[in-house]
C-alpha cells in the first residue's frame, strides 16, 4: 500500500496517488498554478535569492554557511531556522509557507 495519508474535516483516508487529487478533493495536474513569495511592505515578489537574502537581512535573519547544500537563516532572537535548498529553482511553496509562518505580516504565497 503506497500513497498518502490525508486527515481532512476529522476523517483520515489514503490517497494512493497524491498528484492526482489534492487536499481538497479538486483535481491537479498540468494545470495547477505557480506560486509566488511575495514581500507584503514593498509588494515585491521574491524571484531570487539575493531579493529573498536582502529582505530577510533587514528583519533580522542571519545567514549560516554550514550547510554547503542549504542556504540557511538563523534569526537570534528565536530558535527558528529557515533552510532552502541551494538551487533557486527548487524553492517550492513547502520553503515558501516556512518563511511566511517565521515572518507573520512580512511575506505571503500568492498563486500566479
Amino acid at each position: 500500500m503506497s500513497g498518502v495519508w490525508v486527515f481532512k474535516n476529522g476523517v483520515v483516508r489514503l490517497v494512493e496517488n497524491p498528484g492526482v487529487d489534492s487536499f481538497d478533493g479538486s483535481r491537479q495536474g498540468s494545470n495547477t498554478r505557480r506560486k509566488l513569495l511575495i514581500h507584503t511592505p514593498s509588494n515585491e515578489a521574491i524571484t531570487s535569492y539575493a531579493i529573498l537574502e536582502r529582505k530577510l537581512s533587514i528583519l533580522g535573519w542571519e545567514r549560516y554557511y554550514d550547510d554547503p547544500d542549504l542556504l540557511q537563516f538563523h534569526k537570534r532572537s528565536t530558535v527558528h531556522l529557515i533552510s532552502l535548498p541551494k538551487d533557486f529553482s527548487k524553492f517550492k511553496s513547502m520553503h515558501m509557507f516556512d518563511i511566511v509562518v517565521k515572518n507573520r505580516n512580512m511575506f505571503e504565497v500568492r498563486d500566479v
